[in-house]
C-alpha cells in the first residue's frame, strides 16, 4: 500500500508541473487517493447533446486559442462512454454483480475526449486519461490501441491489478505529430464487464472568423428589410470555406464563401419581421472542419405611420358598360420606402392556405391523369416515355401557384396601381374603377399589404350598377270584352329614359291565353333618349275573363319590365226577331210552318245548329197525304202505338254560319202525329261556344 502511495504522489506531482494551477482538481483527486476517500469532483454528467453544443464566435476564438494543457484543465464535463460491446463477468470474475447499471461503464473516463490542438510538428504532448472505478468493489482495467505512429499508450505500473473503488487508475496518451494537421485515434478500455471507447482527435490548424457574438437591429420598421454589413477577417492559420445559414424573419447573403487568411470579406445580414414585437434568432457559421458557431440576432419591429386617407371608397351609380372612377391616397409619414401590394386575402395565412388548397388539388388532378395513362400504357407501353412530361407538367403548375402574389384581379374593380412605392414623407394616389356588368349593387374588400404595418390595410368599395331604364307609357291595358275570333291591334310606346342603348326582349309567355297576344317587335335596341312603338295583336278562341303579365327582360337589369293586360273574351251576340213560334191547333197529319229570324249582333260570324228540344228521335212524322190506301192506313195508324217517337219538326236549314250583324230565315214546319199539347223549345247550338245557348218557345195543340 505505501509503494502504491508513493507512485500515486509522483503521479499527483508531474500532473500539477506539466498541466498548472488549472489541473488543481485533478491533482486533489489524486492526492485524496493516499487516505482512501474520494472526494466528490466538480464536473457534472451531461448529456452528449449538451456538449455538443455551439460556442459563439468569442468563445471559439477563445477555444481553439488553447494548448493541450489549458484545453484540459478547461475541462468540467463528464460523459459516458460509448459501450460497443459487453463482456461476460465469469470469464474474468467471481464477482459477478454490480451495482453499476448496464448502460453506464464500470470505469468513468476522465476527459471523455482527448483532445491535441495547438501542436508544432515533431513535438511530443501528453495527455492523462484517467478511468475512475465506479463500482463498490475493486474492478480491473486496461487500455489498447490500433497501431499509429502519432499515438502510444503507456500504462501505470501496476496494470494488471485490480483497482479499489472509488480510486483512478492514470493512463498517459503521447502524441507527435508530423504535421500541423488533424488526426483522429480510438482507444478501447476493456473492464471486466464492457468495451468502451475513448476518442481520440488532434485539431491541427484552423480557421477563425471574427463575427462579432452578437447582432442587435434595435428597432425596424415591420415588413420593412433593415440591413447591417459585416467585415469579417479570417484570424486563424487555414484558409476558411464556410457556409451561414439563418432563419426568418433573418437572412443573409452570401451563404457560402472562401476566405483565406488574413484576408476580409463583407456579408450582408438582413432583418425583415413579419410581425410586430421582439425576434431572437440564430447566424450558424459552418467551417469546413466541422467546427459550428453562432452569432445571436436580435431585433424589434414596430407599426410606422403609415395609412390610407379613407377605410371605405362608394362609387357613384354607374350604368353597365359605363365606368366610374375615385382616387385615394396613402400617406407614408415615415422615413423608410413603403412598397404596397393590393392583396386578395386579409393575412398571409389565408392566402398560404388558398396556394395549398389549390395545389392538392393538382395533385389529385395529376393522380387521376396519371392512372388513366398507365391505363393506357397497358395497351401501349411505348407511350410510358410521356409519363415524365405529365409530371412535370403538374410540377410547373405548383410551382406556378406558390410563386403567386395573389394580387388583387376583379373585373368589377380595377385597381392601379396594383402595387408599387411610396417616398418617404410623401404620398401616393391610387386610382379605384368601377366597371359594373349588371344592375345590381357590389360590395368587395380590398387588402393593402404595405412595408411599415402588420396588418394589411383594408379598403371597402362599394358601388351599384344601373341597367337601361325604359318603361311602357302606361303600366296596365284593360281591353274590355272582346268578341272570340275577332282580330284586336294596340300599340304601346318603350322609351329609353337612360344613358345607354337598352336591348330588350319580349319573354314569351307560358299561359295559352298569353300565347294568344303577338308583340311586334319582339326584341330590338333602344337609343338613349329614343322611343319604340310595340304593336299588340289579340286574337282568343278562349271565353272568359283574363288578366296576363307580360315581362319584357332588358339585357343588364335585373328586374324585366312588366306590361298588364287584362279583359273579357265573350262569345257572339244573337237574337230571334220574334218572342215564339204559336202553331196553335193544328191538325193531326197536316204540316204547318210558321217563319223566324236570326239575327247575328257581334262583329264576328256565327256558326249555329238548330234543333227542337223534346222532339221525337225516331221516323219523320208521315203527312195526311200520303195515306193512300187502308193499309198505309193501318201502317200510319200503327205508327202511333210505335216504341220510338216520329220526329215532328223540320227546320231549314238547321245549320249555317251568319256573317257579321247578318241574319238568316229559318222555316220551323210542324207535322203532328201525336196527339197532345206541345210545349217545346227551338234550342241554338253556336260551335266554339255551347250547346242550348239560345232558346225560343214552341207552342201548339
Amino acid at each position: 500500500m505505501s509503494e502504491q502511495r508513493r507512485y500515486l504522489k509522483m503521479t499527483s506531482k508531474r500532473l500539477e508541473e506539466s498541466m498548472g494551477a488549472v489541473q488543481r482538481g485533478l491533482a486533489k483527486v489524486i492526492t485524496g487517493l493516499q487516505s482512501k476517500v474520494l472526494p466528490p469532483m466538480s464536473p457534472k454528467v451531461v448529456t452528449e447533446e449538451e456538449v455538443n453544443r455551439m460556442l459563439t464566435p468569442s468563445e471559439f476564438l477563445k477555444e481553439m486559442s488553447l494548448t493541450t494543457e489549458q484545453k484540459l484543465a478547461s475541462t468540467r464535463i463528464i460523459c459516458r462512454p460509448q459501450i460497443i460491446e459487453l463482456l461476460d463477468m465469469g470469464e474474468t470474475t467471481h464477482q459477478k454483480y454490480s451495482g453499476v447499471d448496464l448502460d453506464q461503464a464500470l470505469f468513468q473516463p476522465f476527459p471523455s475526449e482527448i483532445i491535441f490542438q495547438n501542436y508544432s510538428p515533431c513535438e511530443v504532448y501528453e495527455v492523462p486519461l484517467v478511468l475512475r472505478n465506479n463500482d463498490k468493489i475493486p474492478r480491473m482495467v486496461k487500455v489498447v490501441e490500433e497501431s499509429s505512429p502519432y499515438f502510444k499508450i503507456i500504462s501505470p505500473k501496476d496494470i494488471g491489478h485490480k483497482v479499489a473503488p472509488g480510486v483512478p487508475s492514470i493512463f498517459r496518451i503521447l502524441f507527435t505529430p508530423e504535421e500541423n494537421k488533424d488526426y483522429a485515434h480510438m482507444l478501447t478500455c476493456i473492464t471486466e464487464r464492457e468495451k468502451f471507447i475513448v476518442p481520440v482527435k488532434a485539431r491541427g490548424a484552423r480557421a477563425i472568423l471574427d463575427f462579432p457574438d452578437e447582432l442587435n437591429f434595435s428597432t425596424s420598421p415591420v415588413k420593412y428589410s433593415t440591413q447591417k454589413v459585416l467585415l469579417v477577417r479570417n484570424i486563424g492559420n487555414k484558409d476558411s470555406v464556410f457556409h451561414l445559414k439563418t432563419r426568418r424573419p433573418f437572412s443573409i447573403e452570401p451563404t457560402d464563401g472562401i476566405l483565406n487568411v488574413g484576408e476580409s470579406m463583407q456579408l450582408e445580414v438582413n432583418f425583415e419581421p413579419r410581425s410586430v414585437g421582439n425576434h431572437k434568432g440564430k447566424l450558424i457559421v459552418t467551417y469546413d472542419t466541422g467546427e459550428m458557431v453562432f452569432v445571436g440576432l436580435y431585433g424589434a419591429a414596430i407599426d410606422v405611420n403609415i395609412r390610407l386617407d379613407k377605410n371605405s371608397v362608394i362609387m357613384e351609380k354607374t350604368y353597365i358598360s359605363l365606368a366610374n372612377q375615385r382616387t385615394i391616397t396613402i400617406h407614408n409619414r415615415s422615413n423608410i420606402i413603403a412598397h404596397f401590394q393590393w392583396k386578395i386575402f386579409a393575412t398571409q395565412e389565408e392566402e398560404d392556405r388558398e396556394k395549398y388548397r389549390v395545389c392538392d388539388d393538382l395533385s389529385k388532378e395529376e393522380k387521376l391523369e396519371t392512372d388513366m395513362f398507365l391505363e393506357e400504357c397497358i395497351l401501349d407501353p411505348s407511350l410510358r416515355e410521356r409519363l415524365s412530361i405529365l409530371s412535370r407538367t403538374f410540377e410547373n403548375q405548383r410551382k406556378l401557384v406558390l410563386g403567386d402574389s395573389m394580387l388583387f384581379l376583379n373585373h368589377i374593380f380595377t385597381i392601379e396601381p396594383l402595387e408599387g412605392d411610396v417616398w418617404p414623407n410623401s404620398s401616393a394616389e391610387i386610382t379605384v374603377y368601377f366597371n359594373p356588368l349588371e344592375a345590381r349593387l357590389y360590395q368587395q374588400t380590398v387588402y393593402c399589404d404595405i412595408s411599415g404595418r402588420e396588418i394589411r390595410l383594408p379598403l371597402r368599395i362599394r358601388g351599384e350598377g344601373m341597367g337601361p331604364k325604359i318603361h311602357f307609357n302606361f303600366e296596365s291595358l284593360d281591353i274590355g270584352k272582346v268578341f272570340v275570333g275577332s282580330a284586336h291591334c294596340y300599340e304601346a310606346i318603350l322609351s329609353n329614359k337612360g344613358s345607354i342603348d337598352a336591348l330588350f326582349n319580349v319573354i314569351p309567355p307560358t299561359s295559352a291565353l298569353g300565347a294568344c297576344f303577338v308583340f311586334n317587335p319582339k326584341e330590338g335596341i333602344i337609343e338613349p333618349s329614343g322611343v319604340q312603338a310595340v304593336q299588340i295583336s289579340f286574337s282568343s278562341a278562349i271565353l272568359g275573363h283574363f288578366e296576363e303579365e307580360f315581362l319584357i327582360d332588358v339585357n343588364g337589369s335585373p328586374e324585366p319590365v312588366k306590361l298588364t293586360i287584362r279583359g273579357c273574351v265573350i262569345g257572339p251576340t244573337f237574337h230571334f226577331n220574334i218572342p215564339a213560334l204559336h202553331f196553335g191547333d193544328v191538325s193531326y197529319g197536316f204540316p204547318h210552318t210558321l217563319m223566324c229570324s236570326l239575327n247575328n249582333t257581334s262583329l264576328v260570324p256565327m256558326t249555329f245548329k238548330l234543333r227542337v228540344r223534346g222532339d221525337g228521335e225516331g221516323q219523320q212524322s208521315i203527312p195526311s197525304y200520303s195515306q193512300e190506301s187502308d193499309i198505309k192506313r193501318r201502317s200510319w195508324i200503327n205508327t202511333e202505338i210505335s216504341a220510338t217517337k216520329p220526329k215532328e219538326f223540320t227546320i231549314t236549314p238547321s245549320s249555317g254560319t251568319i256573317r257579321a250583324q247578318g241574319f238568316a230565315a229559318i222555316k220551323v214546319t210542324l207535322c203532328s202525329n201525336t196527339v197532345q199539347k206541345y210545349e217545346l223549345a227551338l234550342v241554338v247550338d253556336v260551335e266554339g261556344i255551347g250547346e242550348e245557348v239560345l232558346a225560343l218557345l214552341i207552342t201548339a195543340r
